[in-house]
Formats: C-alpha cells, sequence, structure tokens
C-alpha cells in the first residue's frame, strides 16, 4: 500500500509529466487559456489515461511479451489508444450524451497528446502490472490536469497585469511554465 501512495505522490508532484518530463506540452500550452477548457482537458486526459494505461498494459503483458515482440510497443500502443479514444467517442455519444458533451471536444485532442503515450511506454518499460499501470497513468494524469489547473489560473492572472510589451503572450507564457516547472522541482524531496 505504501508504494502505491509513493508512486502516486511520485506521479502528480514530484515526476509531473508536463512539468518535469516534458511530456504533454501542445495542450498545456494550448489549453491553459482559461480554467473552465484546463478543467475540461484534465478530466477528460483523466478518464483516457487510465483506461488506456489499462489495456495498453493488457496488450503489453498479454500480447507482445509472450510473443517476444516488445519492440513493437510503440506503433501498437499509438494504435490502441486511438482505437480506445475512438470507441470510448462512439460509447459516450451512444449511452451518455450530457459526459460526451463534457468531453466530446477534448478527447481528439488527447488522441495527439504523447503524455498518454509516453505513459504506456514507461509502465512497459518498468514492467508495471496491469493495476499498477492502471494507477500510475490515473495518477500521472492527475499530476497533469494539476498542473494545467495551475498554469490556466495563473495566465488569467497574466491577462489582468500590464507586463512589457516584448514579454506580452507566448514569452510570457513560457517563462511563467518555467517558473512552475521549477516550484515543482521542490517537490523532489519527497520522491526519496
Amino acid at each position: 500500500m505504501a508504494s502505491y501512495i509513493s508512486l502516486i505522490v511520485g506521479c502528480i508532484l514530484v515526476n509531473n509529466f508536463v512539468l518535469t518530463q516534458i511530456l504533454g506540452i501542445c495542450p498545456f500550452l494550448g489549453v491553459s487559456k482559461s480554467t473552465k477548457t484546463a478543467l475540461g482537458m484534465g478530466g477528460a486526459v483523466i478518464f483516457v489515461m487510465a483506461i488506456a494505461g489499462f489495456f495498453t498494459s493488457c496488450i503489453y503483458h498479454l500480447l507482445l511479451k509472450p510473443y517476444e515482440v516488445t519492440y513493437l510497443s510503440t506503433i501498437v500502443f499509438i494504435l490502441a489508444i486511438a482505437g480506445i479514444v475512438q470507441i470510448l467517442e462512439i460509447l459516450l455519444q451512444k449511452f451518455s450524451k450530457p459526459l460526451y458533451k463534457a468531453l466530446g471536444i477534448y478527447l481528439p485532442l488527447i488522441t495527439t497528446n504523447c503524455a498518454v503515450l509516453g505513459a504506456a511506454i514507461l509502465c512497459s518499460q518498468k514492467d508495471y502490472g496491469m493495476f499498477k499501470s492502471t494507477v500510475f497513468c490515473a495518477a500521472s494524469a492527475a499530476g497533469f490536469a494539476l498542473a494545467l489547473l495551475i498554469f490556466s489560473s495563473i495566465r488569467e492572472r497574466l491577462e489582468l497585469a500590464k507586463p512589457p510589451i516584448v514579454l506580452k503572450g507566448l514569452p510570457l507564457t513560457l517563462i511563467t511554465a518555467g517558473l512552475l516547472a521549477m516550484a515543482f522541482m521542490g517537490f523532489s524531496g519527497l520522491g526519496k
């Protein structure tokens, strides 16, 4: 149990995907302009990444590893994640209209989110089992969502500020992301 708590805290704070491992930067910068969209994207990432973590771990342990074709894991995981997202989109559209409306916009964006693929590859490299992979992916997605929400709230506050003209826009956004990453580095002592 303690190892799972350590894994969860490590994924959320110490080894945050977007701030320390530089995975998922595109949605981090693109969707973080408002807290509402960041919240929607964060929820969708948690939902999809946990499911993708379980299924890619099943594929790895039941197909790729026994037949000694683990070198195909990247391409198989890409196809599996794309398929999972498409199936989820169809099922949500058919059976849960409110959830589809809440997550529908963000589901196609998640297909190309490298954090989802990165989590699946890291689970296979660390040889995590199916349950541990699901926990790892869900916690990593929660860390992604946390960073996204913090960053979006900072960006909303920065809209009200009057920075120098040379820093306005993308330069200030990147400086803010760097400062946030440095702040998360303060949690690195928790992982030891």
